[in-house]
């Protein structure tokens, strides 16, 4: 993910800017380091050899679709997905869709620093990853201290995010691969089977499929990089190859830590927040070298760490600045502190993830939680995703001759597969999964139902139902 959201919003026109070209090889870095991650490596790591079927089709069907379809829409239309939406739909459907990219984050910070809980528990004593309380406060302490970071208005911070996808991403999971290749290597057998018979994932059911819901939020923010597509000399041939080499590299990447981490560790004993280090504390185990595991997790942690300094103003920025011209959130939560940051947006929302946050303290199982979490995150964000998919097909249909840097081949098509996988994932999220039969499908369905659809639809609903014309705090800037 990206915190190019902020720099959408703000950005002046194309025409304003001194041209500067970029490579296509460079964009398909670009793209991989804001998409790749070890993080979810765990919940794909259960399913074994299955993991490599569960990553490449939702990459077929979505990541590739949302790719090309966002970067006909940044290649013609500045502002990002509020803009796109608003042309292609309404405003009111505009707000909806940069809602949901800012709403999917009080739940996206929740799952994330749960896995950076249960990475610095290895460093510190490794029971505590499955303690509830542990994970609450670690989230409490690290969001509040991103807050106060970001509330100062720090500068560089985004530089962070280049550095993480090396300190975080790139080292370990190399490092996780070589091992685990070294390990049977030596011999041992691997924990899961790696025969052809077990390519496609056992069938249980359509709660056999859940856990594939989320890698369409690993794929996600695809639509923030697609505004680089201006800035390559022949968008049409050499943005389908980023995207192409892009996919490649993210596939690598999430696929053969998954398979490592499948190799080490048995999936009944496997932690989906606490997997990756698992794996590294067994391996290094048998290497004799496990002084080397608090280590992997201080990496991990600054790299999670970073990337959340990162997206903490980005998204809640483009809110603001859209809200002060149409007047959707109320004068408090537009307020700006000395520093220009939306401080008081921060507080709320810090508040809101708070609450969240003692759900890991009342629910024993830290993996479902963290599972639930992840679901609900992906479903405020697929909303989005619809809406984008359709206002495309729209964009195309009524304004054919609206200048545009690139074109998506057979863009219906490609927004018709990407409606219908976006949607799927959205409706197969309200199916508890498998790994978790033993619970209440009621209480699973309350709190995703009501965490998605609530804070996806009722809450901008009501903010738009009740707003006021004296919520509009500035006049709207010409595009």
């Amino acid at each position: 993910m990206s915190a190019e959201a902020e720099n959408q919003a703000t950005s002046p026109p194309k025409s304003a800017q001194a041209m500067k070209y970029i490579s296509w090889v460079a964009l398909a870095l670009m793209t991989t380091s804001s998409v790749a991650s070890l993080r979810p490596s765990p919940t794909m790591a259960v399913y074994g050899l299955a993991s490599i079927f569960l990553y490449v089709v939702p990459a077929i069907v979505f990541l590739l679709p949302t790719a090309l379809v966002s970067a006909e829409l940044a290649s013609g239309w500045n502002g990002g997905v509020y803009n796109w939406v608003s042309e292609g739909l309404s405003k009111p459907m505009g707000f909806l869709a940069v809602w949901c990219q800012f709403a999917m984050t009080i739940f996206y910070y929740p799952s994330l620093l749960g896995f950076v809980a249960s990475t610095l528990a290895y460093v510190i004593n490794p029971d505590l990853a499955s303690s509830g309380v542990w994970t609450a406060i670690v989230i409490m302490v690290c969001y509040w201290a991103g807050v106060w970071v970001s509330s100062r208005g720090t500068s560089g911070v985004a530089g962070l995010a280049s550095g993480g996808l090396i300190i975080g991403t790139l080292v370990p999971g190399a490092l996780l691969v070589i091992l685990g290749i070294a390990f049977l290597g030596q011999g041992n057998e691997s924990a899961a089977p790696m025969t052809s018979s077990h390519l496609l994932p056992a069938w249980a059911g359509l709660s056999s499929l859940v856990l594939i819901v989320n890698n369409f939020l690993s794929y996600s923010g695809m639509e923030m990089n697609a505004v680089h597509v201006s800035s390559l000399r022949k968008p049409g041939k050499e943005f389908p190859r980023a995207m192409f080499l892009s996919m490649a590299l993210v596939l690598v990447i999430f696929i053969l830590p998954a398979l490592a981490i499948s190799w080490i560790v048995p999936a009944e004993e496997l932690s989906l927040t606490a997997g990756v280090m698992q794996a590294f504390d067994a391996v290094f185990a048998a290497f004799n070298s496990q002084w080397l595991t608090p280590i992997l997790g201080i990496m991990l942690v600054a790299a999670s760490l970073g990337g959340m300094l990162t997206w903490l103003a980005g998204p809640s920025r483009g809110l603001l600045l859209i809200s002060r011209t149409e007047g959707y959130l109320p004068p408090f939560l537009q307020k700006l502190n000395k520093h220009g940051v939306q401080q008081n947006i921060l507080v709320t929302q810090g508040l809101v993830t708070t609450v969240i946050a003692l759900a890991y303290a009342l629910i024993p199982d830290v993996s479902s939680v963290y599972w639930i979490f992840s679901v609900i995150t992906t479903q405020v964000y697929l909303i989005m995703y619809l809406l984008m998919f359709v206002a495309a097909v729209r964009l195309r249909r009524n304004q054919p001759d609206h200048p545009r840097g690139y074109k998506a081949p057979m863009l219906t098509g490609l927004c018709g597969v990407g409606f219908a996988a976006s949607l799927s994932a959205l409706l197969i999220g309200f199916v508890p999964s498998s790994q978790f039969g033993g619970g209440s499908v009621g209480v699973y369905l309350a709190i995703v139902g009501g965490g998605a659809l609530g804070l996806g639809l009722l809450v901008p609903y009501l903010f738009y139902r009740f707003r006021k014309p004296s919520w509009k705090t500035e006049t709207e800037v010409a595009a």
